[in-house]
């Protein structure tokens, strides 16, 4: 038995057999012509044909993948109009009067080498979406035919890495698994593979051999580890794992679509905290109704600079659109403490939990602010969408953001740029201070989130860095529970909703109290959405007061 460890990035163990997904080495030869405008010519209906296949797959991926995923192919034709590329390679076809395949493998090679040195990881991974337009390119240049057979029945495909077309045309039915030596849990592929539910492991590495086609395989999406060949005990241990886990997603798909109401009639909403895009996919197939905590610190943690306004609003943008409708609550910059950013240059602190972090950073710096709600209100017009902000502890802090709001909208409407008027607008409730001011701050906003990880750590005086520590920690502590009946109790009292979208959320054991306080929306982990749907469905609080006094 052969094992590769790689990282997990679609949940869900994969038998199969190895196909082996090796990608046709079109040798490109570098030979003269005598009418270069002959030849841009030829480009130029190669070019066509291309984005006419790009049309094709974007129409197929659209009703397989959603449109989220789908737009890759429209980048595709987008990057077949842009005037650098299109240049490159008819310079190259006119003043060398070379053959156009030369000039699309030299273009791609520079294009390549500049993406794939770029700080900015979205930036980074373009050079993969180079490679993939430019081998279409050269392939239609050459008259070859499309590869589209390269699966066979449970079969886990293997491969150094797979573009999105590679992947979109795949016949989904028969394919078990995903395993590449290289990627990113950002790549397309990833995303596609978690959009699909089929389970995916990467960055195996060189160990990753074309010799283990045909053998039998394992690949676990959840753990990263992929065996080859595996013995008797491994099979047995892994069909287990395989078989618990289906039968514990059938049993929770029957619940798809069905309402989070308790048998006496109370409703809640049922949200999903995610940290990233990569999470899109989960968030869809657990059916959450909507994104109660879009982490957008994920955006400069995974960049080596500040993530600029562009960058920002096409990351929103695809959540709205991807989301289409439901509500997504995307909390502002949350750094400091233990999320610490080097090109931030922020001071070392005694204590950086207590310290400048969150609103703090973003209200000493407006600049950066701005950014981030300029990107966010752009990109509104796509979606619902709705913005809290972290670690407020006075209503001068939400005076101060609702003038900096201002002063963004204003800007915006100057340059003509379309935002929406729409655009709920929140806090975090999570310090002892803020909820003794809950009923004030209650006034000045729309909605509450209780962010129930920071409350108790402030509350209960406990580092939650701190692994010593996790033995003093009750959870369920009745300093906490009073804590967010309380600023439940003044939002309702001020005609706004409260959620709570911290890890209490999904704790089932408490999922009853939250429900007789009247709690309007837990945000939990997407995997925890359909277990906590069952748990709402199935408990009843007729006696709202003998439920609250059993905790409280």
């Amino acid at each position: 038995m052969k094992i590769l460890h790689g990282k997990g990035v679609s949940g869900g163990i994969a038998i199969g057999r190895v196909k082996f997904h090796k990608r046709e080495n079109m040798l490109i030869k570098r030979i003269h012509v005598e009418n270069p405008e002959k030849e841009t010519e030829r480009f130029r209906k190669a070019r066509e044909i291309t984005i006419s296949e790009l049309k094709n797959l974007y129409e197929k991926a659209l009703k397989e993948v959603g449109k989220a995923n789908a737009q890759i192919f429209e980048i595709h034709q987008m990057m077949l109009d842009d005037s650098d590329y299109l240049e490159s390679v008819e310079n190259i076809i006119r003043s060398q009067n070379l053959n156009a395949e030369y000039a699309v493998s030299v273009t791609c090679d520079n294009f390549t080498e500049m993406f794939s040195a770029m700080d900015n990881e979205y930036m980074r991974e373009r050079s993969a979406d180079i490679k993939d337009i430019s081998a279409r390119l050269i392939k239609n240049l050459m008259n070859k035919p499309e590869n589209t057979d390269i699966t066979e029945k449970n079969s886990i495909i293997f491969a150094v890495d797979l573009v999105p077309s590679e992947t979109v045309q795949m016949n989904k039915s028969e394919i078990a698994g995903f395993c590449t030596a290289e990627g990113s849990a950002n790549s397309h592929t990833a995303i596609l593979a978690r959009t699909m539910n089929i389970p995916a492991v990467i960055g195996t590495g060189s160990e990753l051999s074309e010799e283990f086609d045909g053998m039998e395989a394992i690949a676990d999406g959840f753990s990263g580890t992929v065996y080859i060949n595996p013995d008797e005990k491994t099979k047995s241990e892994m069909l287990k794992k395989r078989d618990d886990e289906l039968l514990k997603r059938k049993l929770l798909q029957n619940l798809k679509d069905k309402e989070n109401i308790t048998p006496d009639g109370q409703k809640i909403n049922i949200y999903a905290n995610i940290g990233g895009l990569n999470d899109l996919g989960s968030v869809l197939e657990n059916d959450a109704g909507g994104i109660g905590l879009f982490r957008s610190e994920f955006l400069y943690l995974e960049s080596s600079d500040f993530p600029d306004e562009e960058t920002q609003f096409r990351c929103y943008k695809k959540v709205l659109e991807c989301m289409a409708g439901k509500k997504v609550i995307v909390r502002t910059l949350d750094i400091g403490a233990d999320k610490q950013i080097d090109y931030f240059k922020l001071k070392k602190e005694e204590n950086p939990a207590l310290g400048f972090r969150a609103v703090r950073i973003c209200l000493a710096n407006p600049d950066i602010f701005k950014v981030q709600l300029r990107a966010l209100y752009r990109a509104s017009v796509f979606g619902n969408l709705g913005i809290m902000f972290p670690m407020i502890i006075s209503c001068d802090e939400i005076l101060q953001i609702k003038k900096i709001i201002s002063e963004v909208k204003n800007e915006l409407k100057s340059s003509g740029i379309p935002f929406s008027s729409d655009i709920e607008t929140g806090i975090m409730i999570e310090t002892p201070a803020s909820v003794m001011i809950s009923d004030i701050l209650a006034k000045e906003v729309d909605f509450f989130s209780i962010g129930t990880n920071d409350l108790i750590q402030y509350t209960l005086a406990l580092d939650r860095q701190n692994p010593e520590l996790e033995k003093f920690c009750d959870t369920h502590h009745k300093a906490i529970l009073r804590m967010i009946k309380t600023a439940v109790e003044n939002a309702h009292k001020n005609n706004i909703w409260a959620g709570i979208c911290g890890e209490l959320g999904s704790d089932l054991e408490l999922t009853e109290f939250f429900l007789a306080i009247g709690t309007d929306e837990l945000s939990v982990s997407p995997s925890m959405v359909l277990p906590l749907r069952e748990k709402i469905r199935n408990t009843h609080i007729e006696n709202k007061e003998d439920i609250i006094k059993k905790f409280i």
